[in-house]
């Protein structure tokens, strides 16, 4: 056996065969395509892995040892780790020969995992991994070991177990997701998240937060796993639960994002966004520049909040993107046994107190993980405990009394963190909590921050988290405390200001009575008022049903009018009423020959009553004329009485009127008869066209998917219409609200800080990176980029003879001039003399 441990340097001789010498890794090519001609060397090293095991244990249990680890020879443990990589690559060509070898190399690890030495280990761990992922092993029954494998002090070790358990589970649900199999993995892991051990407990909980942030196991029992690991006994587990909760709830900025989104990529994933040719044409085409300018302007704020309304929609209808609280079965459960640890936890509470985060920086894992020192020393778990309580009373809109009085015992504006605590009162804030149980906190808000003495940078935050309360319950505010809040909008800070204004925005449409005149505006409705509490909308038919049936009676109208005759009939009586049945039914057309259809109309209809009146029987006309005689009569009487009554006039008068009265009323009784016929006949034609339509359009009264795909379209029409007219913002569900994650840092919107010198100094540099060095303007402008200036060219021409001649002449003349007149010249009077 000793000539043949050397896998790669030492030559392995074939016994039986030739005299070719064969190393293993060509000795496993060669077996791979020819199995059955090398079964002799097969068993060879079969048996030479079970003697180099043998070996080894024995050497373990006599305890033969050095500070390095178990087994002190180092030939036997890199002879048994060669084999075993060779029988794991070799295995599936040889399942009969080699059918006990993983279970005993599994059992190997499981019993001497912690003191085999870290090459063998790593190398027996790679055999095991290869055996499973040619499916002679299942997951299952090693999924334990490999957990085990995880919390070694082995880096290498448990960066490869992890990254195998992920990819293995994974791949497994690749194609398709075995229920059961995932459900006997996932008891497993349950299993020991729940367990007292903190390091199998951390593993195991670090492997579901990362098949959960995967989508893998994007299902209820995995989010309530993590979820419950909250109350876990170790407060490390507890810590990074909230962490990874947290950290899913990251917010992301919609209007800055979206604003720098291209066209491209939002028509792709919005591409329901409607607008009307019409307005595009006159934005760009009608009036002048400036109103033009103001034209593309607003309607690409209107294109940009249509667009995020839709990516808002299409988010809250995609369960991919919700966390894990939101697959909470107990929410109600989970939120008051946090809170109430929460209550009566005593223990320090800042994170960097966290102790042994260093092995959790060993795999690439979200930031919670790699480095939790830096990602979570910002808050103290305290405050973790509380943004958790209140993401998860706002999401499933829960009612939690007690939990509004906690938050106003640390409402101060000098209190640490105080923009992420007034963050979470905001998210726990919804339409289904009493407004008595939140106005005590509403009224700290309002007294601590939004006050004459307060700093500026208290006022705009105090101002934005009204503004927030307010969006989500409008109830709490009163008409007074509202007027006086609207008066910080003269303010010359600006963050004051703004948040001043935005609450104007804000009451404009949701309460408009509560403004003062001048504040109003023009609200899209001015008698809007707030849902009183308990008050909810209930639908009785599809949400948005009416748009199809709009659309349908456009088009049933059109139809009409294409086929049939327009009705058009007109009553003498001046009766309000008929006009308004008889406009109903009345179809215009707006053709050339309008006029001509409804005289046919008329005419049609007189005769149909002239063929009614001669078809009568005698005994109805009698019937009539005696009524009438009766009627004319009865106004006769009542003639005579008014004649009496008042001053006295002539007989032939009172004939007069008599005559005239009776052919009125006659006339007059003629067209009720004409105008309740037409009713009648308008009332059957309404009639028979409603069945007909509704026969036509839907019999049973189910909507297809094109039904739909059409309420969808015109529900995109409608908000690109509104979106235009509209001049304030839209106000979202309540829905929308606990949906919505509250950003901490826009309730310090427009405020600035009170930057230090270092900072200042940063931002003047950040200005002139693009600058280069100084230099004076003189220095620029002589600064010559091309060739020679004429006078340079000048003094390096060549001179001619003469030229030179005459030069040097008219030099010693002028040389002579200077000597002559220095002798005579006055140089004032001598000091000494």
């Amino acid at each position: 056996m000793v000539s043949m441990v050397s896998g790669s340097a030492e030559p392995l001789s074939a016994s039986g065969r030739s005299s070719e010498k064969l190393s293993l890794p060509s000795l496993q090519s060669k077996m791979k395509t020819d199995p059955e001609g090398y079964e002799t060397e097969l068993h060879l090293i079969r048996n030479q892995f079970y003697s180099a095991l043998e070996l080894f244990q024995q050497q373990a249990a006599l305890n033969f040892s050095s500070i390095s680890g178990v087994g002190a020879d180092p030939t036997v443990a890199k002879d048994l780790s060669d084999r075993a990589m060779f029988l794991a690559h070799v295995t599936p060509f040889y399942p009969k020969q080699l059918a006990e070898f993983p279970s005993d190399l599994a059992a190997f690890l499981i019993s001497s995992a912690r003191t085999l030495p870290s090459g063998l280990r790593f190398h027996a761990t790679q055999a095991v991994i290869l055996l499973v992922n040619r499916k002679i092993i299942d997951i299952k029954d090693t999924l334990s070991l490999f957990m085990e494998l995880q919390t070694l002090d082995d880096r290498n070790l448990r960066k490869l177990a992890f990254s195998h358990v992920v990819h293995s589970i994974r791949r497994m649900n690749k194609n398709h997701k075995n229920e059961a199999k995932n459900r006997s993995l996932q008891n497993i892991l349950f299993g020991l998240l729940q367990q007292d051990d903190e390091a199998k407990a951390k593993r195991s909980l670090i492997t579901l937060c990362e098949l959960h942030r995967r989508k893998v196991w994007f299902d209820e029992r995995t989010a309530n796993a993590i979820c419950m690991a909250c109350f876990h006994s170790s407060s490390r587990i507890m810590i990074a639960v909230l962490s990874f909760l947290l950290d899913y709830e990251k917010i992301e900025s919609d209007d800055e994002d979206s604003d720098d989104l291209s066209s491209e990529d939002e028509m792709t994933q919005n591409p329901h966004v409607v607008i009307s040719k019409e307005t595009v044409y006159k934005a760009h085409h009608k009036g002048t520049a400036a109103s033009k300018k103001k034209k593309k302007a607003k309607l690409q704020r209107a294109i940009r909040s249509m667009k995020r309304q839709q990516r808002l929609s299409s988010e809250s209808s995609n369960c991919s993107y919700y966390s894990p609280l939101y697959h909470l079965k107990d929410a109600q459960g989970f939120v008051e046994k946090l809170f109430s640890r929460l209550q009566t936890c005593n223990e320090r509470f800042e994170v960097n107190a966290f102790p042994d985060v260093s092995n959790l920086e060993d795999f690439t894992l979200p930031a919670w993980q790699i480095q939790p020192s830096v990602a979570m020393i910002l808050f103290s778990v305290k405050m973790m405990m509380l943004k958790v309580i209140a993401r998860t009373v706002g999401l499933h809109r829960l009612i939690l009394l007690n939990f509004y009085p906690f938050l106003q015992r640390y409402v101060q504006p000098h209190q640490k963190d105080i923009t992420n605590l007034l963050a979470a009162a905001v998210q726990a804030c919804h339409d289904m909590v009493p407004p008595d149980a939140v106005e005590p906190l509403f009224k700290q808000i309002v007294n601590q921050f939004v006050h004459d003495r307060s700093r500026p940078e208290a006022i705009a935050v105090g101002l934005n988290v009204i503004r927030e309360i307010c969006l989500r319950m409008p109830l709490l505010m009163t008409e007074d405390l509202l007027q006086d809040l609207v008066l910080y909008k003269k303010s010359h800070e600006k963050a004051v200001s703004a948040a001043a204004r935005s609450l104007i925005t804000l009451f404009r449409e949701v309460c408009p009575s509560l403004l003062v005149k001048k504040d109003r505006g023009r609200p899209m409705d001015p008698k809007a008022k707030p849902k009183a509490y308990g008050e909810v909308n209930v639908l009785s038919n599809v949400p948005d049903i009416e748009l199809l049936e709009q659309d349908d009676d456009i088009g049933g109208s059109e139809d009409d009018e294409s086929g049939d005759e327009a009705v058009s009939i007109s009553s003498d009586d001046g009766n309000e009423d008929n006009d308004d049945e008889e406009s109903q039914y009345t179809a215009n057309d707006g053709s050339e020959d309008e006029e001509g259809d409804e005289n046919d109309s008329v005419d049609e209809y007189e005769s149909d009553i002239d063929d009614a009146n001669e078809d009568d029987s005698d005994d109805e006309d009698k019937g009539d004329t005696e009524e009438l005689e009766t009627e004319e009569d009865d106004y006769n009487e009542e003639v005579d009485g008014s004649s009496k009554a008042g001053d006295s006039a002539g007989d032939g008068g009172n004939e007069d009127q008599k005559t005239k009265a009776s052919k009125r009323k006659l006339s007059d009784f003629e067209g009720q008869l004409i105008a309740a016929d037409s009713s009648l006949r308008a009332l059957k034609r309404l009639a028979e066209a409603k069945t007909s339509h509704a026969s036509s359009d839907s019999v049973d009264g189910i909507l297809s998917d094109e039904h739909f795909q059409r309420i969808k379209k015109l529900k995109a029409k409608k908000e690109a219409k509104t979106a235009l007219a509209q001049q304030g913002f839209k106000i979202p569900s309540s829905d929308q609200l606990s949906f919505k994650r509250v950003d901490p840092s826009k309730l310090e919107a427009h405020v600035r800080l009170r930057l230090s010198k270092e900072e200042r100094l940063a931002l003047v540099k950040a200005g002139r990176e693009d600058r280069g060095q100084y230099q004076a303007r003189t220095a620029i402008k002589q600064k010559k980029t091309g060739g020679l200036s004429n006078r340079q060219k000048e003094h390096k021409k060549y001179m001619p003879l003469a030229a030179k001649k005459a030069k040097a002449q008219r030099s010693r003349q002028e040389k002579n001039k200077k000597k002559s007149r220095s002798g005579k010249q006055f140089r004032g009077k001598k000091a000494w003399k």
